[in-house]
This record gives structure tokens, sequence and C-alpha cells, in this order.
């Protein structure tokens, strides 16, 4: 009795991801009211396929419909009955079969196996969760893309090992963002054509009892929960699809942990040209009243490398003994619903950090003058090709330049034209016109243009 409840109370418990991680939404899918109203659908749409093609009387698949409903069935009386025949789904199958007439007792579950119902009704929270995580997505490219094109014009510095590189436009950073999240909206719905499937077909994946049959009910299924037709299985539907649906976790993550750190980066005191939205009230440490820290995005970096080791356990569901072995079974209840309710508290971040990001155009602008005119070295260097110098001399020149200028702390173009060999190739004018940011915007209007039209057609289709 003891052990009976201990096993009721351990249902009761919360997800494995602490209820501050997720939207309501997400937790919903995945909780245990979830994963009952699932499972309980399946079973009534499986109930109810089985009469359509005569297997069952069509009495007895209304009965099985109408009581297989979380109305009628509750967490408590399943695991009450789980305490005794330990064991999940003839727990609630009985369940079920309490509440039917006699008419339809012997039709419940007619058919199936456990997986049937598990794996389908995983499916059915995975479809529902893809499309919860697709339309933050969607919203979180559209602040990508306006951010691309308020910021176009912008020049700032770019980056390479952390030094100044070159000259880009600051929109540029957010359009590789979109790009990205474009690419991800593309790659769910390809997700979702392989992985949301329906399987029907008993112990071992021949259609068991229900014969030649089987394949007319599990289409029907499946047409009826808007799932795909399992082509073939064992008893349960092949883990390289869930291993796919982890990793495309795994993968968004990275992305959005990826703009997190450049937020992080650039929010750096000795940089700050950007900053995450930070409230009037908000406190930023207990002990440094002025902190503001970069909360929200560390946030994101810390689950995303949780998420990331989630692949792996994936992976290794994959191989199973035969038909089928438990190996899999435990871990799943514990990373499926982690993968995604831990993505979601990712996106929720991400989307408010990028909608209220302060963008410091004043600092943007100092930061190219960091160097005192060396950002502008690769159009220098452009300028000395096109005189007819080799690229190996003209780098060594420019080098040595450079060197002058650091050493007597002045600018690159006073460094130039000190230079007996460059201002003889360069005259004033031309080295100084070398020397606006707005000049060295290059492709990235139109880069930015194609980016937020790509996104357009993703969105329209």
């Amino acid at each position: 009795m003891m052990l009976g409840r201990r096993l009721m109370a351990s249902y009761r418990s919360t997800l494995p991801v602490p209820e501050r991680y997720g939207s309501r939404e997400m937790r919903e899918i995945f909780d245990e009211e979830g994963y009952l109203k699932y499972q309980l659908m399946v079973e009534g749409t499986v109930a109810e396929a089985q009469a359509e093609v005569g297997l069952i009387p069509k009495r007895a698949a209304m009965e099985i419909a109408s009581k297989a409903d979380s109305k009628h069935i509750t967490i408590e009386r399943w695991r009450e009955i789980e305490a005794t025949t330990k064991h999940e789904t003839a727990s609630l199958v009985e369940a079920i079969v309490e509440l039917c007439n006699d008419e339809a007792k012997p039709w419940v579950h007619y058919g199936l196996t456990s997986n049937d119902v598990l794996d389908t009704s995983l499916s059915l929270q995975l479809k529902k969760a893809l499309e919860l995580l697709e339309g933050k997505m969607i919203a979180l490219t559209e602040i990508l893309c306006k951010k691309a094109l308020k910021y176009q014009d912008l020049p700032g510095v770019g980056r390479t090992h952390g030094q100044h590189a070159s000259i880009l436009s600051f929109g540029l950073k957010f359009a590789v963002w979109a790009s990205e999240m474009n690419r991800n909206i593309v790659r769910l719905r390809q997700l979702r054509e392989r992985t949301l499937v329906c399987k029907t077909l008993g112990v071992v994946g021949t259609g068991s009892v229900m014969g030649e049959k089987a394949l007319e009910v599990q289409a029907i299924a499946s047409r009826k929960l808007g799932l795909r037709p399992m082509e073939a299985a064992t008893q349960i539907v092949p883990r390289d699809l869930l291993s796919e649906a982890i990793f495309f976790t795994a993968l968004v993550a990275s992305i959005l942990d990826k703009m997190a750190v450049e937020v992080r980066n650039l929010q750096r005191t000795e940089i700050r040209e950007v900053e995450e939205p930070f409230a009037a009230d908000q406190i930023g440490s207990s002990a440094v009243p002025i902190k503001r820290n970069p909360i929200r995005c560390e946030r994101v970096s810390s689950l995303a490398k949780y998420i990331r080791s989630l692949p792996e356990v994936g992976l290794n569901n994959i191989p199973l003994w035969h038909e089928r072995d438990l190996s899999n079974s435990a871990n799943e209840r514990i990373i499926l619903p982690s993968a995604f309710i831990l993505l979601d508290e990712c996106m929720n971040s991400m989307m408010e950090v990028m909608e209220g990001l302060v963008v410091r155009e004043d600092r943007i602008r100092a930061n190219i003058d960091l160097t005192k005119e060396q950002v502008y070295s690769e159009f220098v260097l452009d300028a000395l090709l096109r005189k007819g110098l080799s690229r190996s001399k003209a780098h060594k020149l420019l080098r040595k330049s450079a060197n002058e200028a650091l050493k007597e702390n002045i600018t690159y173009s006073e460094a130039i034209l000190k230079d007996e060999e460059l201002s003889a190739l360069l005259k004033k004018d031309e080295v100084m016109s070398l020397f606006n940011p707005k000049k060295h915007l290059s492709a990235s209007k139109r880069i930015i243009a194609n980016v937020v039209e790509s996104y357009r057609r993703t969105r329209e289709t």
C-alpha cells in the first residue's frame, strides 16, 4: 500500500523541468493531463477507425470514444490502478473498460500494443509542440528582419578573432540571424512531415489480430489524428525519428545561443554597443546596485548547453533489442519534454531580447575609431592593388605603416601619408576618401533585402 502511494505521489510531481522555464502552453502539452489526454484520444480514434472497416461493432466504437476522455478518466484513477498492475498502458485500458458498457468492453484497445498508443500520442504531443515553436520562430524572424532593415545604413565594426577586421552594416548581424531562423522554419516543416506518425500495427509490427485490415485502420486513424501512417515498424516507432526531433531542438537552441553570445559580448562595458532590455525596477546584482547584467541571454546560453547534450541520449535509443526493449522508455520521459520546454524558454527569452534590444548608435560609431582608422586597411589594400602593386608588396607596406601608427600613436591615414612609398602611390585626397565608413557597406543592403524576401516566401507557403 505504501508503494502504491509513493507511485501516485511521484506521478503528481512536476515535469522534469523547473516551473520557471517554458510557457504554460508548452508545459501543458507534456504534463500529466496532456499525457493522458493524447493517449485517450488515440484509443478512441483507433476504435472509430476499426468500426469503419467492420472490425468492431459501431456502437462499441461510439461507446469507447465517448468514455476515452479525460472528463471521465482521471489521472488519480489511472494511477490508482497502476499501483496494482505496475503497467501504465494496461491500467489506462482498465480505466476505460470499467466505464464502458458490456458490448464495448471486449473491444477496448483491440489489436493494439502499448506503444501503438504511446508512440502515436507522443506524435500528437510533438505536433502541438512544433506548432507552438513555429509560431514563435516566425515572430522572432519578423523582429530580426525589421531590425536588419532599420540598421542597414548604420556602419559598424566587423570583428574576427575578437579583433577589429573591417566595416559592416550593423543590420547585417540581424539579417544573418534571420536567415538562420528562416532555415529553421523550413527544417521544422520538413521534420513535421517525417516524424509525426501514427503506428497501430500491434505487438511486432505485423498488424497482429487486425490482419489485412490493419493498414486500413492505421490509414483512417492517421487521417483523423492529422498524422502520417507509419510505413514499417517493430513494436515501436523507430527512434531515428525522435532522435531527429531532439537534434532539431539542439540545433535551434545553438543558433539562439549564437545570438545570445553576440549580445553578451556587445554588451560588455568596454564595447557597449547593445544592451538587452532592463526594467526600471529590475535588479542586476544583490551586491552591486548599478549592474545591468544580460541575464536573458545568459539563460539562453545556459539552457542551450543542456539541450545540446540530449541528442546523444536520443541516438543511444535507436539500437534496441529485436522488436523492442524498454531501455529507451524511461529516459524519453525526461529528454523529450526537457528539449521542447527548454527550447520554448530560449525562444521566449530571445524574442524579449530582440524586441526590446537597446542599440547604442553613438557607441557603434565611436568604436569604429578605436583603432585610429586601421579598420579601413582592407580598402587601402584594394586601392594599392588597383594601382598595380602586387598583393604581397602592398600587404608588407601596409603592415609597416600600421606598426608605425601604433608606435607613434597617430591615425592610419597620417602614417600612410608619412610613408614615402605609399604617399608616392596614393594622393592625400585618395587616401582620405577611403576613411568614410558609409562608403564600405558594399552589398549589405542587397544581402539584407534578399534575406527579408526569402523569409517572406517561407512565411507565405
